[in-house]
């Protein structure tokens, strides 16, 4: 049994943290320390960062240096195998229940392709349409339509078309992959999947009949068209901390049924612009910066949303500075600013009180206006046909070049 696979009521009810919903109680901030003692996994430590850098020859993702992705389960143990010349996969994915992505959804990929990019590795990517028309109020051909709308975001992240397969379950789930899902079921009982997931009496048996079709692609023989005679091929997984109890559960069967256990690698929650409580809210367009938002959206939603740790008054910022701890205008600079340099020199002409909050969100504004702007460009580029490429089941004769 993996650790912490039940949940700690005292903890449960300080903050709540599921693959479907996240939130600390009183509003207040999501406490990652408690999330890793509770999870079980590890905190990232320089050490690895180092290391990534030193086998990839590449400097290490802006999300790597600054803990952005702060956790991990065997990601060393990744890394040890990579070192004796073991190849590996990666495998990450999207529920798709909107048709705009806002800036927290595009996390995950964008670390994905560094890590695609870096190690020179395939990439599975699972589009979750059966699951959002389990949890949302949506038609079957609702969720495959924004399945494949999702799909063009991600592939303008810029990944290899050579090393990447996509799929959505309800047209690729069957064969190999339906015989790893039974595999799974059979190994996990109605009591561990309500310790693990809080289900109770009142949800549909399609959810919890739902944890083994997002558990099977960390096994290679998933994907016979990818990985034939690779069965024993190791995975990674990016993701945000809220999904790993589906990879708990999996990690915990994985060696009942012949593979390794799946190794992840973990991020924090993108903040909503109106504070840290948290992750942004679909249902709120105004806490979040969409992929779809102009320039003029984004200058609008920083000015006017973006909470600021600045004082009330210019008088009063000058004498004490702003608090950086609760800046989100900073958060986000933290995220997306790449320069390592310019940022630090923002954080403390900011926190000192000779830069104001208004320059602050000025150069945000900048930042994220053109992150928006070049994926948006990329996005336009991708045509029906190159998502048919992406999600055609083909063998990647390249995909370890």
């Amino acid at each position: 049994m993996e650790p912490s696979q039940t949940t700690n009521e005292q903890q449960e009810e300080e903050q709540l943290v599921t693959p479907w919903e996240v939130s600390a109680r009183d509003g207040g901030k999501i406490d990652y320390d408690k999330l890793i003692d509770r999870f079980g996994c590890q905190r990232i430590d320089q050490s690895l960062v180092q290391r990534v850098e030193r086998l990839t020859s590449h400097p290490a993702h802006v999300f790597l240096r600054r803990n952005v992705f702060f956790a991990h389960r065997d990601f060393a143990e990744v890394l040890d195998a990579y070192e004796k010349g073991e190849k590996f996969y990666l495998y990450t994915g999207r529920g798709p229940s909107s048709e705009a992505l806002h800036l927290g959804h595009l996390i995950p990929f964008m670390f994905t392709k560094y890590l695609q990019d870096a190690f020179k590795v395939p990439l599975v990517i699972q589009l979750t349409d059966d699951e959002k028309f389990l949890w949302k109020n949506l038609t079957i051909e609702e969720c495959q339509r924004l399945a494949r709308e999702n799909a063009k975001d991600i592939i303008a992240c810029g990944f290899d078309i050579s090393k990447t397969f996509i799929f959505n379950d309800f047209d690729y789930v069957g064969g190999a992959f339906y015989r790893n899902m039974v595999q799974v079921a059979k190994r996990v009982t109605y009591n561990q999947a309500v310790g693990i997931f809080g289900f109770t009496g009142e949800d549909h048996i399609g959810k919890v009949s739902f944890p083994p079709v997002q558990a099977v692609p960390s096994f290679p023989s998933s994907f016979p068209h990818l990985f034939k005679g690779k069965e024993n091929l190791r995975c990674l997984i990016p993701c945000a901390i809220d999904q790993d109890p589906y990879f708990r559960m999996t990690r915990d069967v994985a060696p009942r049924i012949g593979y390794h256990k799946p190794a992840l690698i973990e991020s924090l929650f993108f903040p909503a612009l109106q504070g840290e409580t948290g992750k942004m809210s679909a249902s709120d367009p105004n806490s979040a910066i969409y992929v779809t938002d102009s320039a003029k959206d984004i200058k609008n939603k920083v000015n006017r949303y973006a909470f600021s740790g600045g004082q009330d008054s210019i008088e009063k910022h000058r004498q004490l500075g702003a608090n950086l701890e609760v800046d989100i205008p900073i958060k986000y600079l933290s995220f997306f600013l790449e320069d390592d340099a310019e940022l630090e020199h923002i954080k403390k002409e900011y926190g000192a009180g000779h830069m104001l909050t208004g320059e602050v969100k000025q150069r945000l504004v900048q930042v994220l206006t053109e992150l928006v702007e070049r994926h948006r460009t990329a996005r336009a580029n991708v045509t029906e046909e190159i998502v048919d490429a992406f999600m055609a089941v083909r063998p990647l004769p390249h995909m370890f070049d």
